[in-house]
């Protein structure tokens, strides 16, 4: 008997694990676990920072790192191919997936898929300051007042925990020299940060737009930059009328109620992250989807680094200009 195999002809009906395994060219099936590979949208990215993740709404999406890029399976076939809109590309997806099942013989209804747990912080040592401590910091200019300020505490260690498939909980207790909790001023911790490990700098713990806690609204500008370090650096250069926050990162994109209620506090925001392509992407978002205008700062790749490389008056003798030009003011005082 002739087995004639399905066409589907809507974009729902496409395994969105097959969009990623096909296009990126995987060499593992995605069952439920994340993988981490180079970049498809950065040629020069010799560190994998390109991450395909189970999202919490149950479906596959990326994050790439190293451009700024995110999204789901629709945006990676349509940033991979430059097309113009979603209709253009699910029609594309559509056409690649019937000629798959076509000529293969999996059955993706029939792929045993399961969520793979993964580890969270679930307690952390705190530790006393060291001359190492000092020695890191100090090269921004940024010194024990402003970490405590913004609840920097240097940490001994943290423990991870996870549970297995057979329901056991594996943990992992992690130390390292030139580790910090950053915290919220009730004591929350919101995030670690390894300065000195190649992979995992930043291991979020929970959402929260950073500095929130410090900010007055008292003054007329908002910086958003791309750090807490950031932050620092920017208090460190003096303005009396301008504060500053950070996003989780820099491909965090902060919510639009919360920019709205910003807009109707101060008179005037921009945005400041790295100089680097995916710095200038991320600020380039915020302009189109929030009118807020960008500075790019073409000393070193951000602000801090700015700071120590150059000082802190060749830093704010630069900035300042590209301040005022976007905001249209000529006040930006220090």
């Amino acid at each position: 008997m002739l087995r004639i195999k399905s066409l589907i002809t809507d974009i729902t009906e496409v395994p969105r694990e097959w969009v990623f395994e096909h296009y990126l060219q995987l060499s593992v099936k995605l069952t439920g676990q994340d993988e981490k590979i180079k970049s498809v949208f950065n040629p020069n990215d010799k560190t994998p920072s390109m991450y395909i993740y189970h999202s919490s709404s149950n479906v596959y999406k990326f994050k790439d790192f190293s451009t700024g890029k995110y999204g789901d399976s629709i945006t990676l076939v349509m940033e991979m191919y430059k097309l113009s809109t979603r209709g253009e590309t699910a029609y594309k997806i559509i056409e690649d997936y019937n000629k798959f099942i076509l000529d293969n013989k999996e059955d993706y209804s029939m792929r045993e898929f399961k969520k793979q747990s993964r580890y969270k912080i679930v307690d952390f040592t705190p530790r006393s300051w060291t001359n190492l401590d000092e020695k890191y910091w100090t090269k921004f200019h940024i010194n024990s007042k402003l970490l405590d300020f913004y609840k920097v505490t240097p940490l001994a260690n943290y423990k991870l925990s996870r549970e297995e498939e057979d329901g056991t909980v594996k943990e992992l207790i992690i130390k390292n020299h030139n580790m910090y909790g950053f915290f919220r001023k009730d004591g929350t911790l919101y995030k670690i940060y390894q300065p000195l490990v190649k992979d995992n700098k930043f291991i979020k713990v929970r959402d929260y737009i950073q500095g929130s806690d410090q900010l007055t609204m008292k003054v007329p500008y908002l910086i958003i930059c791309s750090s807490l370090k950031d932050i620092m650096a920017f208090t460190k250069l003096g303005y009396k009328n301008a504060e500053a926050i950070a996003p989780d990162s820099e491909n965090t994109m902060i919510q639009e109620y919360v920019i709205n209620a910003y807009k109707h506090k101060y008179q005037g925001i921009v945005t400041l992250f790295d100089n680097d392509p995916a710095g200038i992407e991320s600020m380039k978002k915020y302009e189109k989807r929030y009118d807020i205008p960008y500075v790019v700062l073409d000393l070193s790749k951000d602000l801090s680094d700015s700071i120590k490389d150059f000082g802190i008056h060749k830093t704010r003798d630069a900035l300042t200009p590209l301040l005022k030009e976007k905001l249209k003011k000529t006040v930006i005082t220090q």
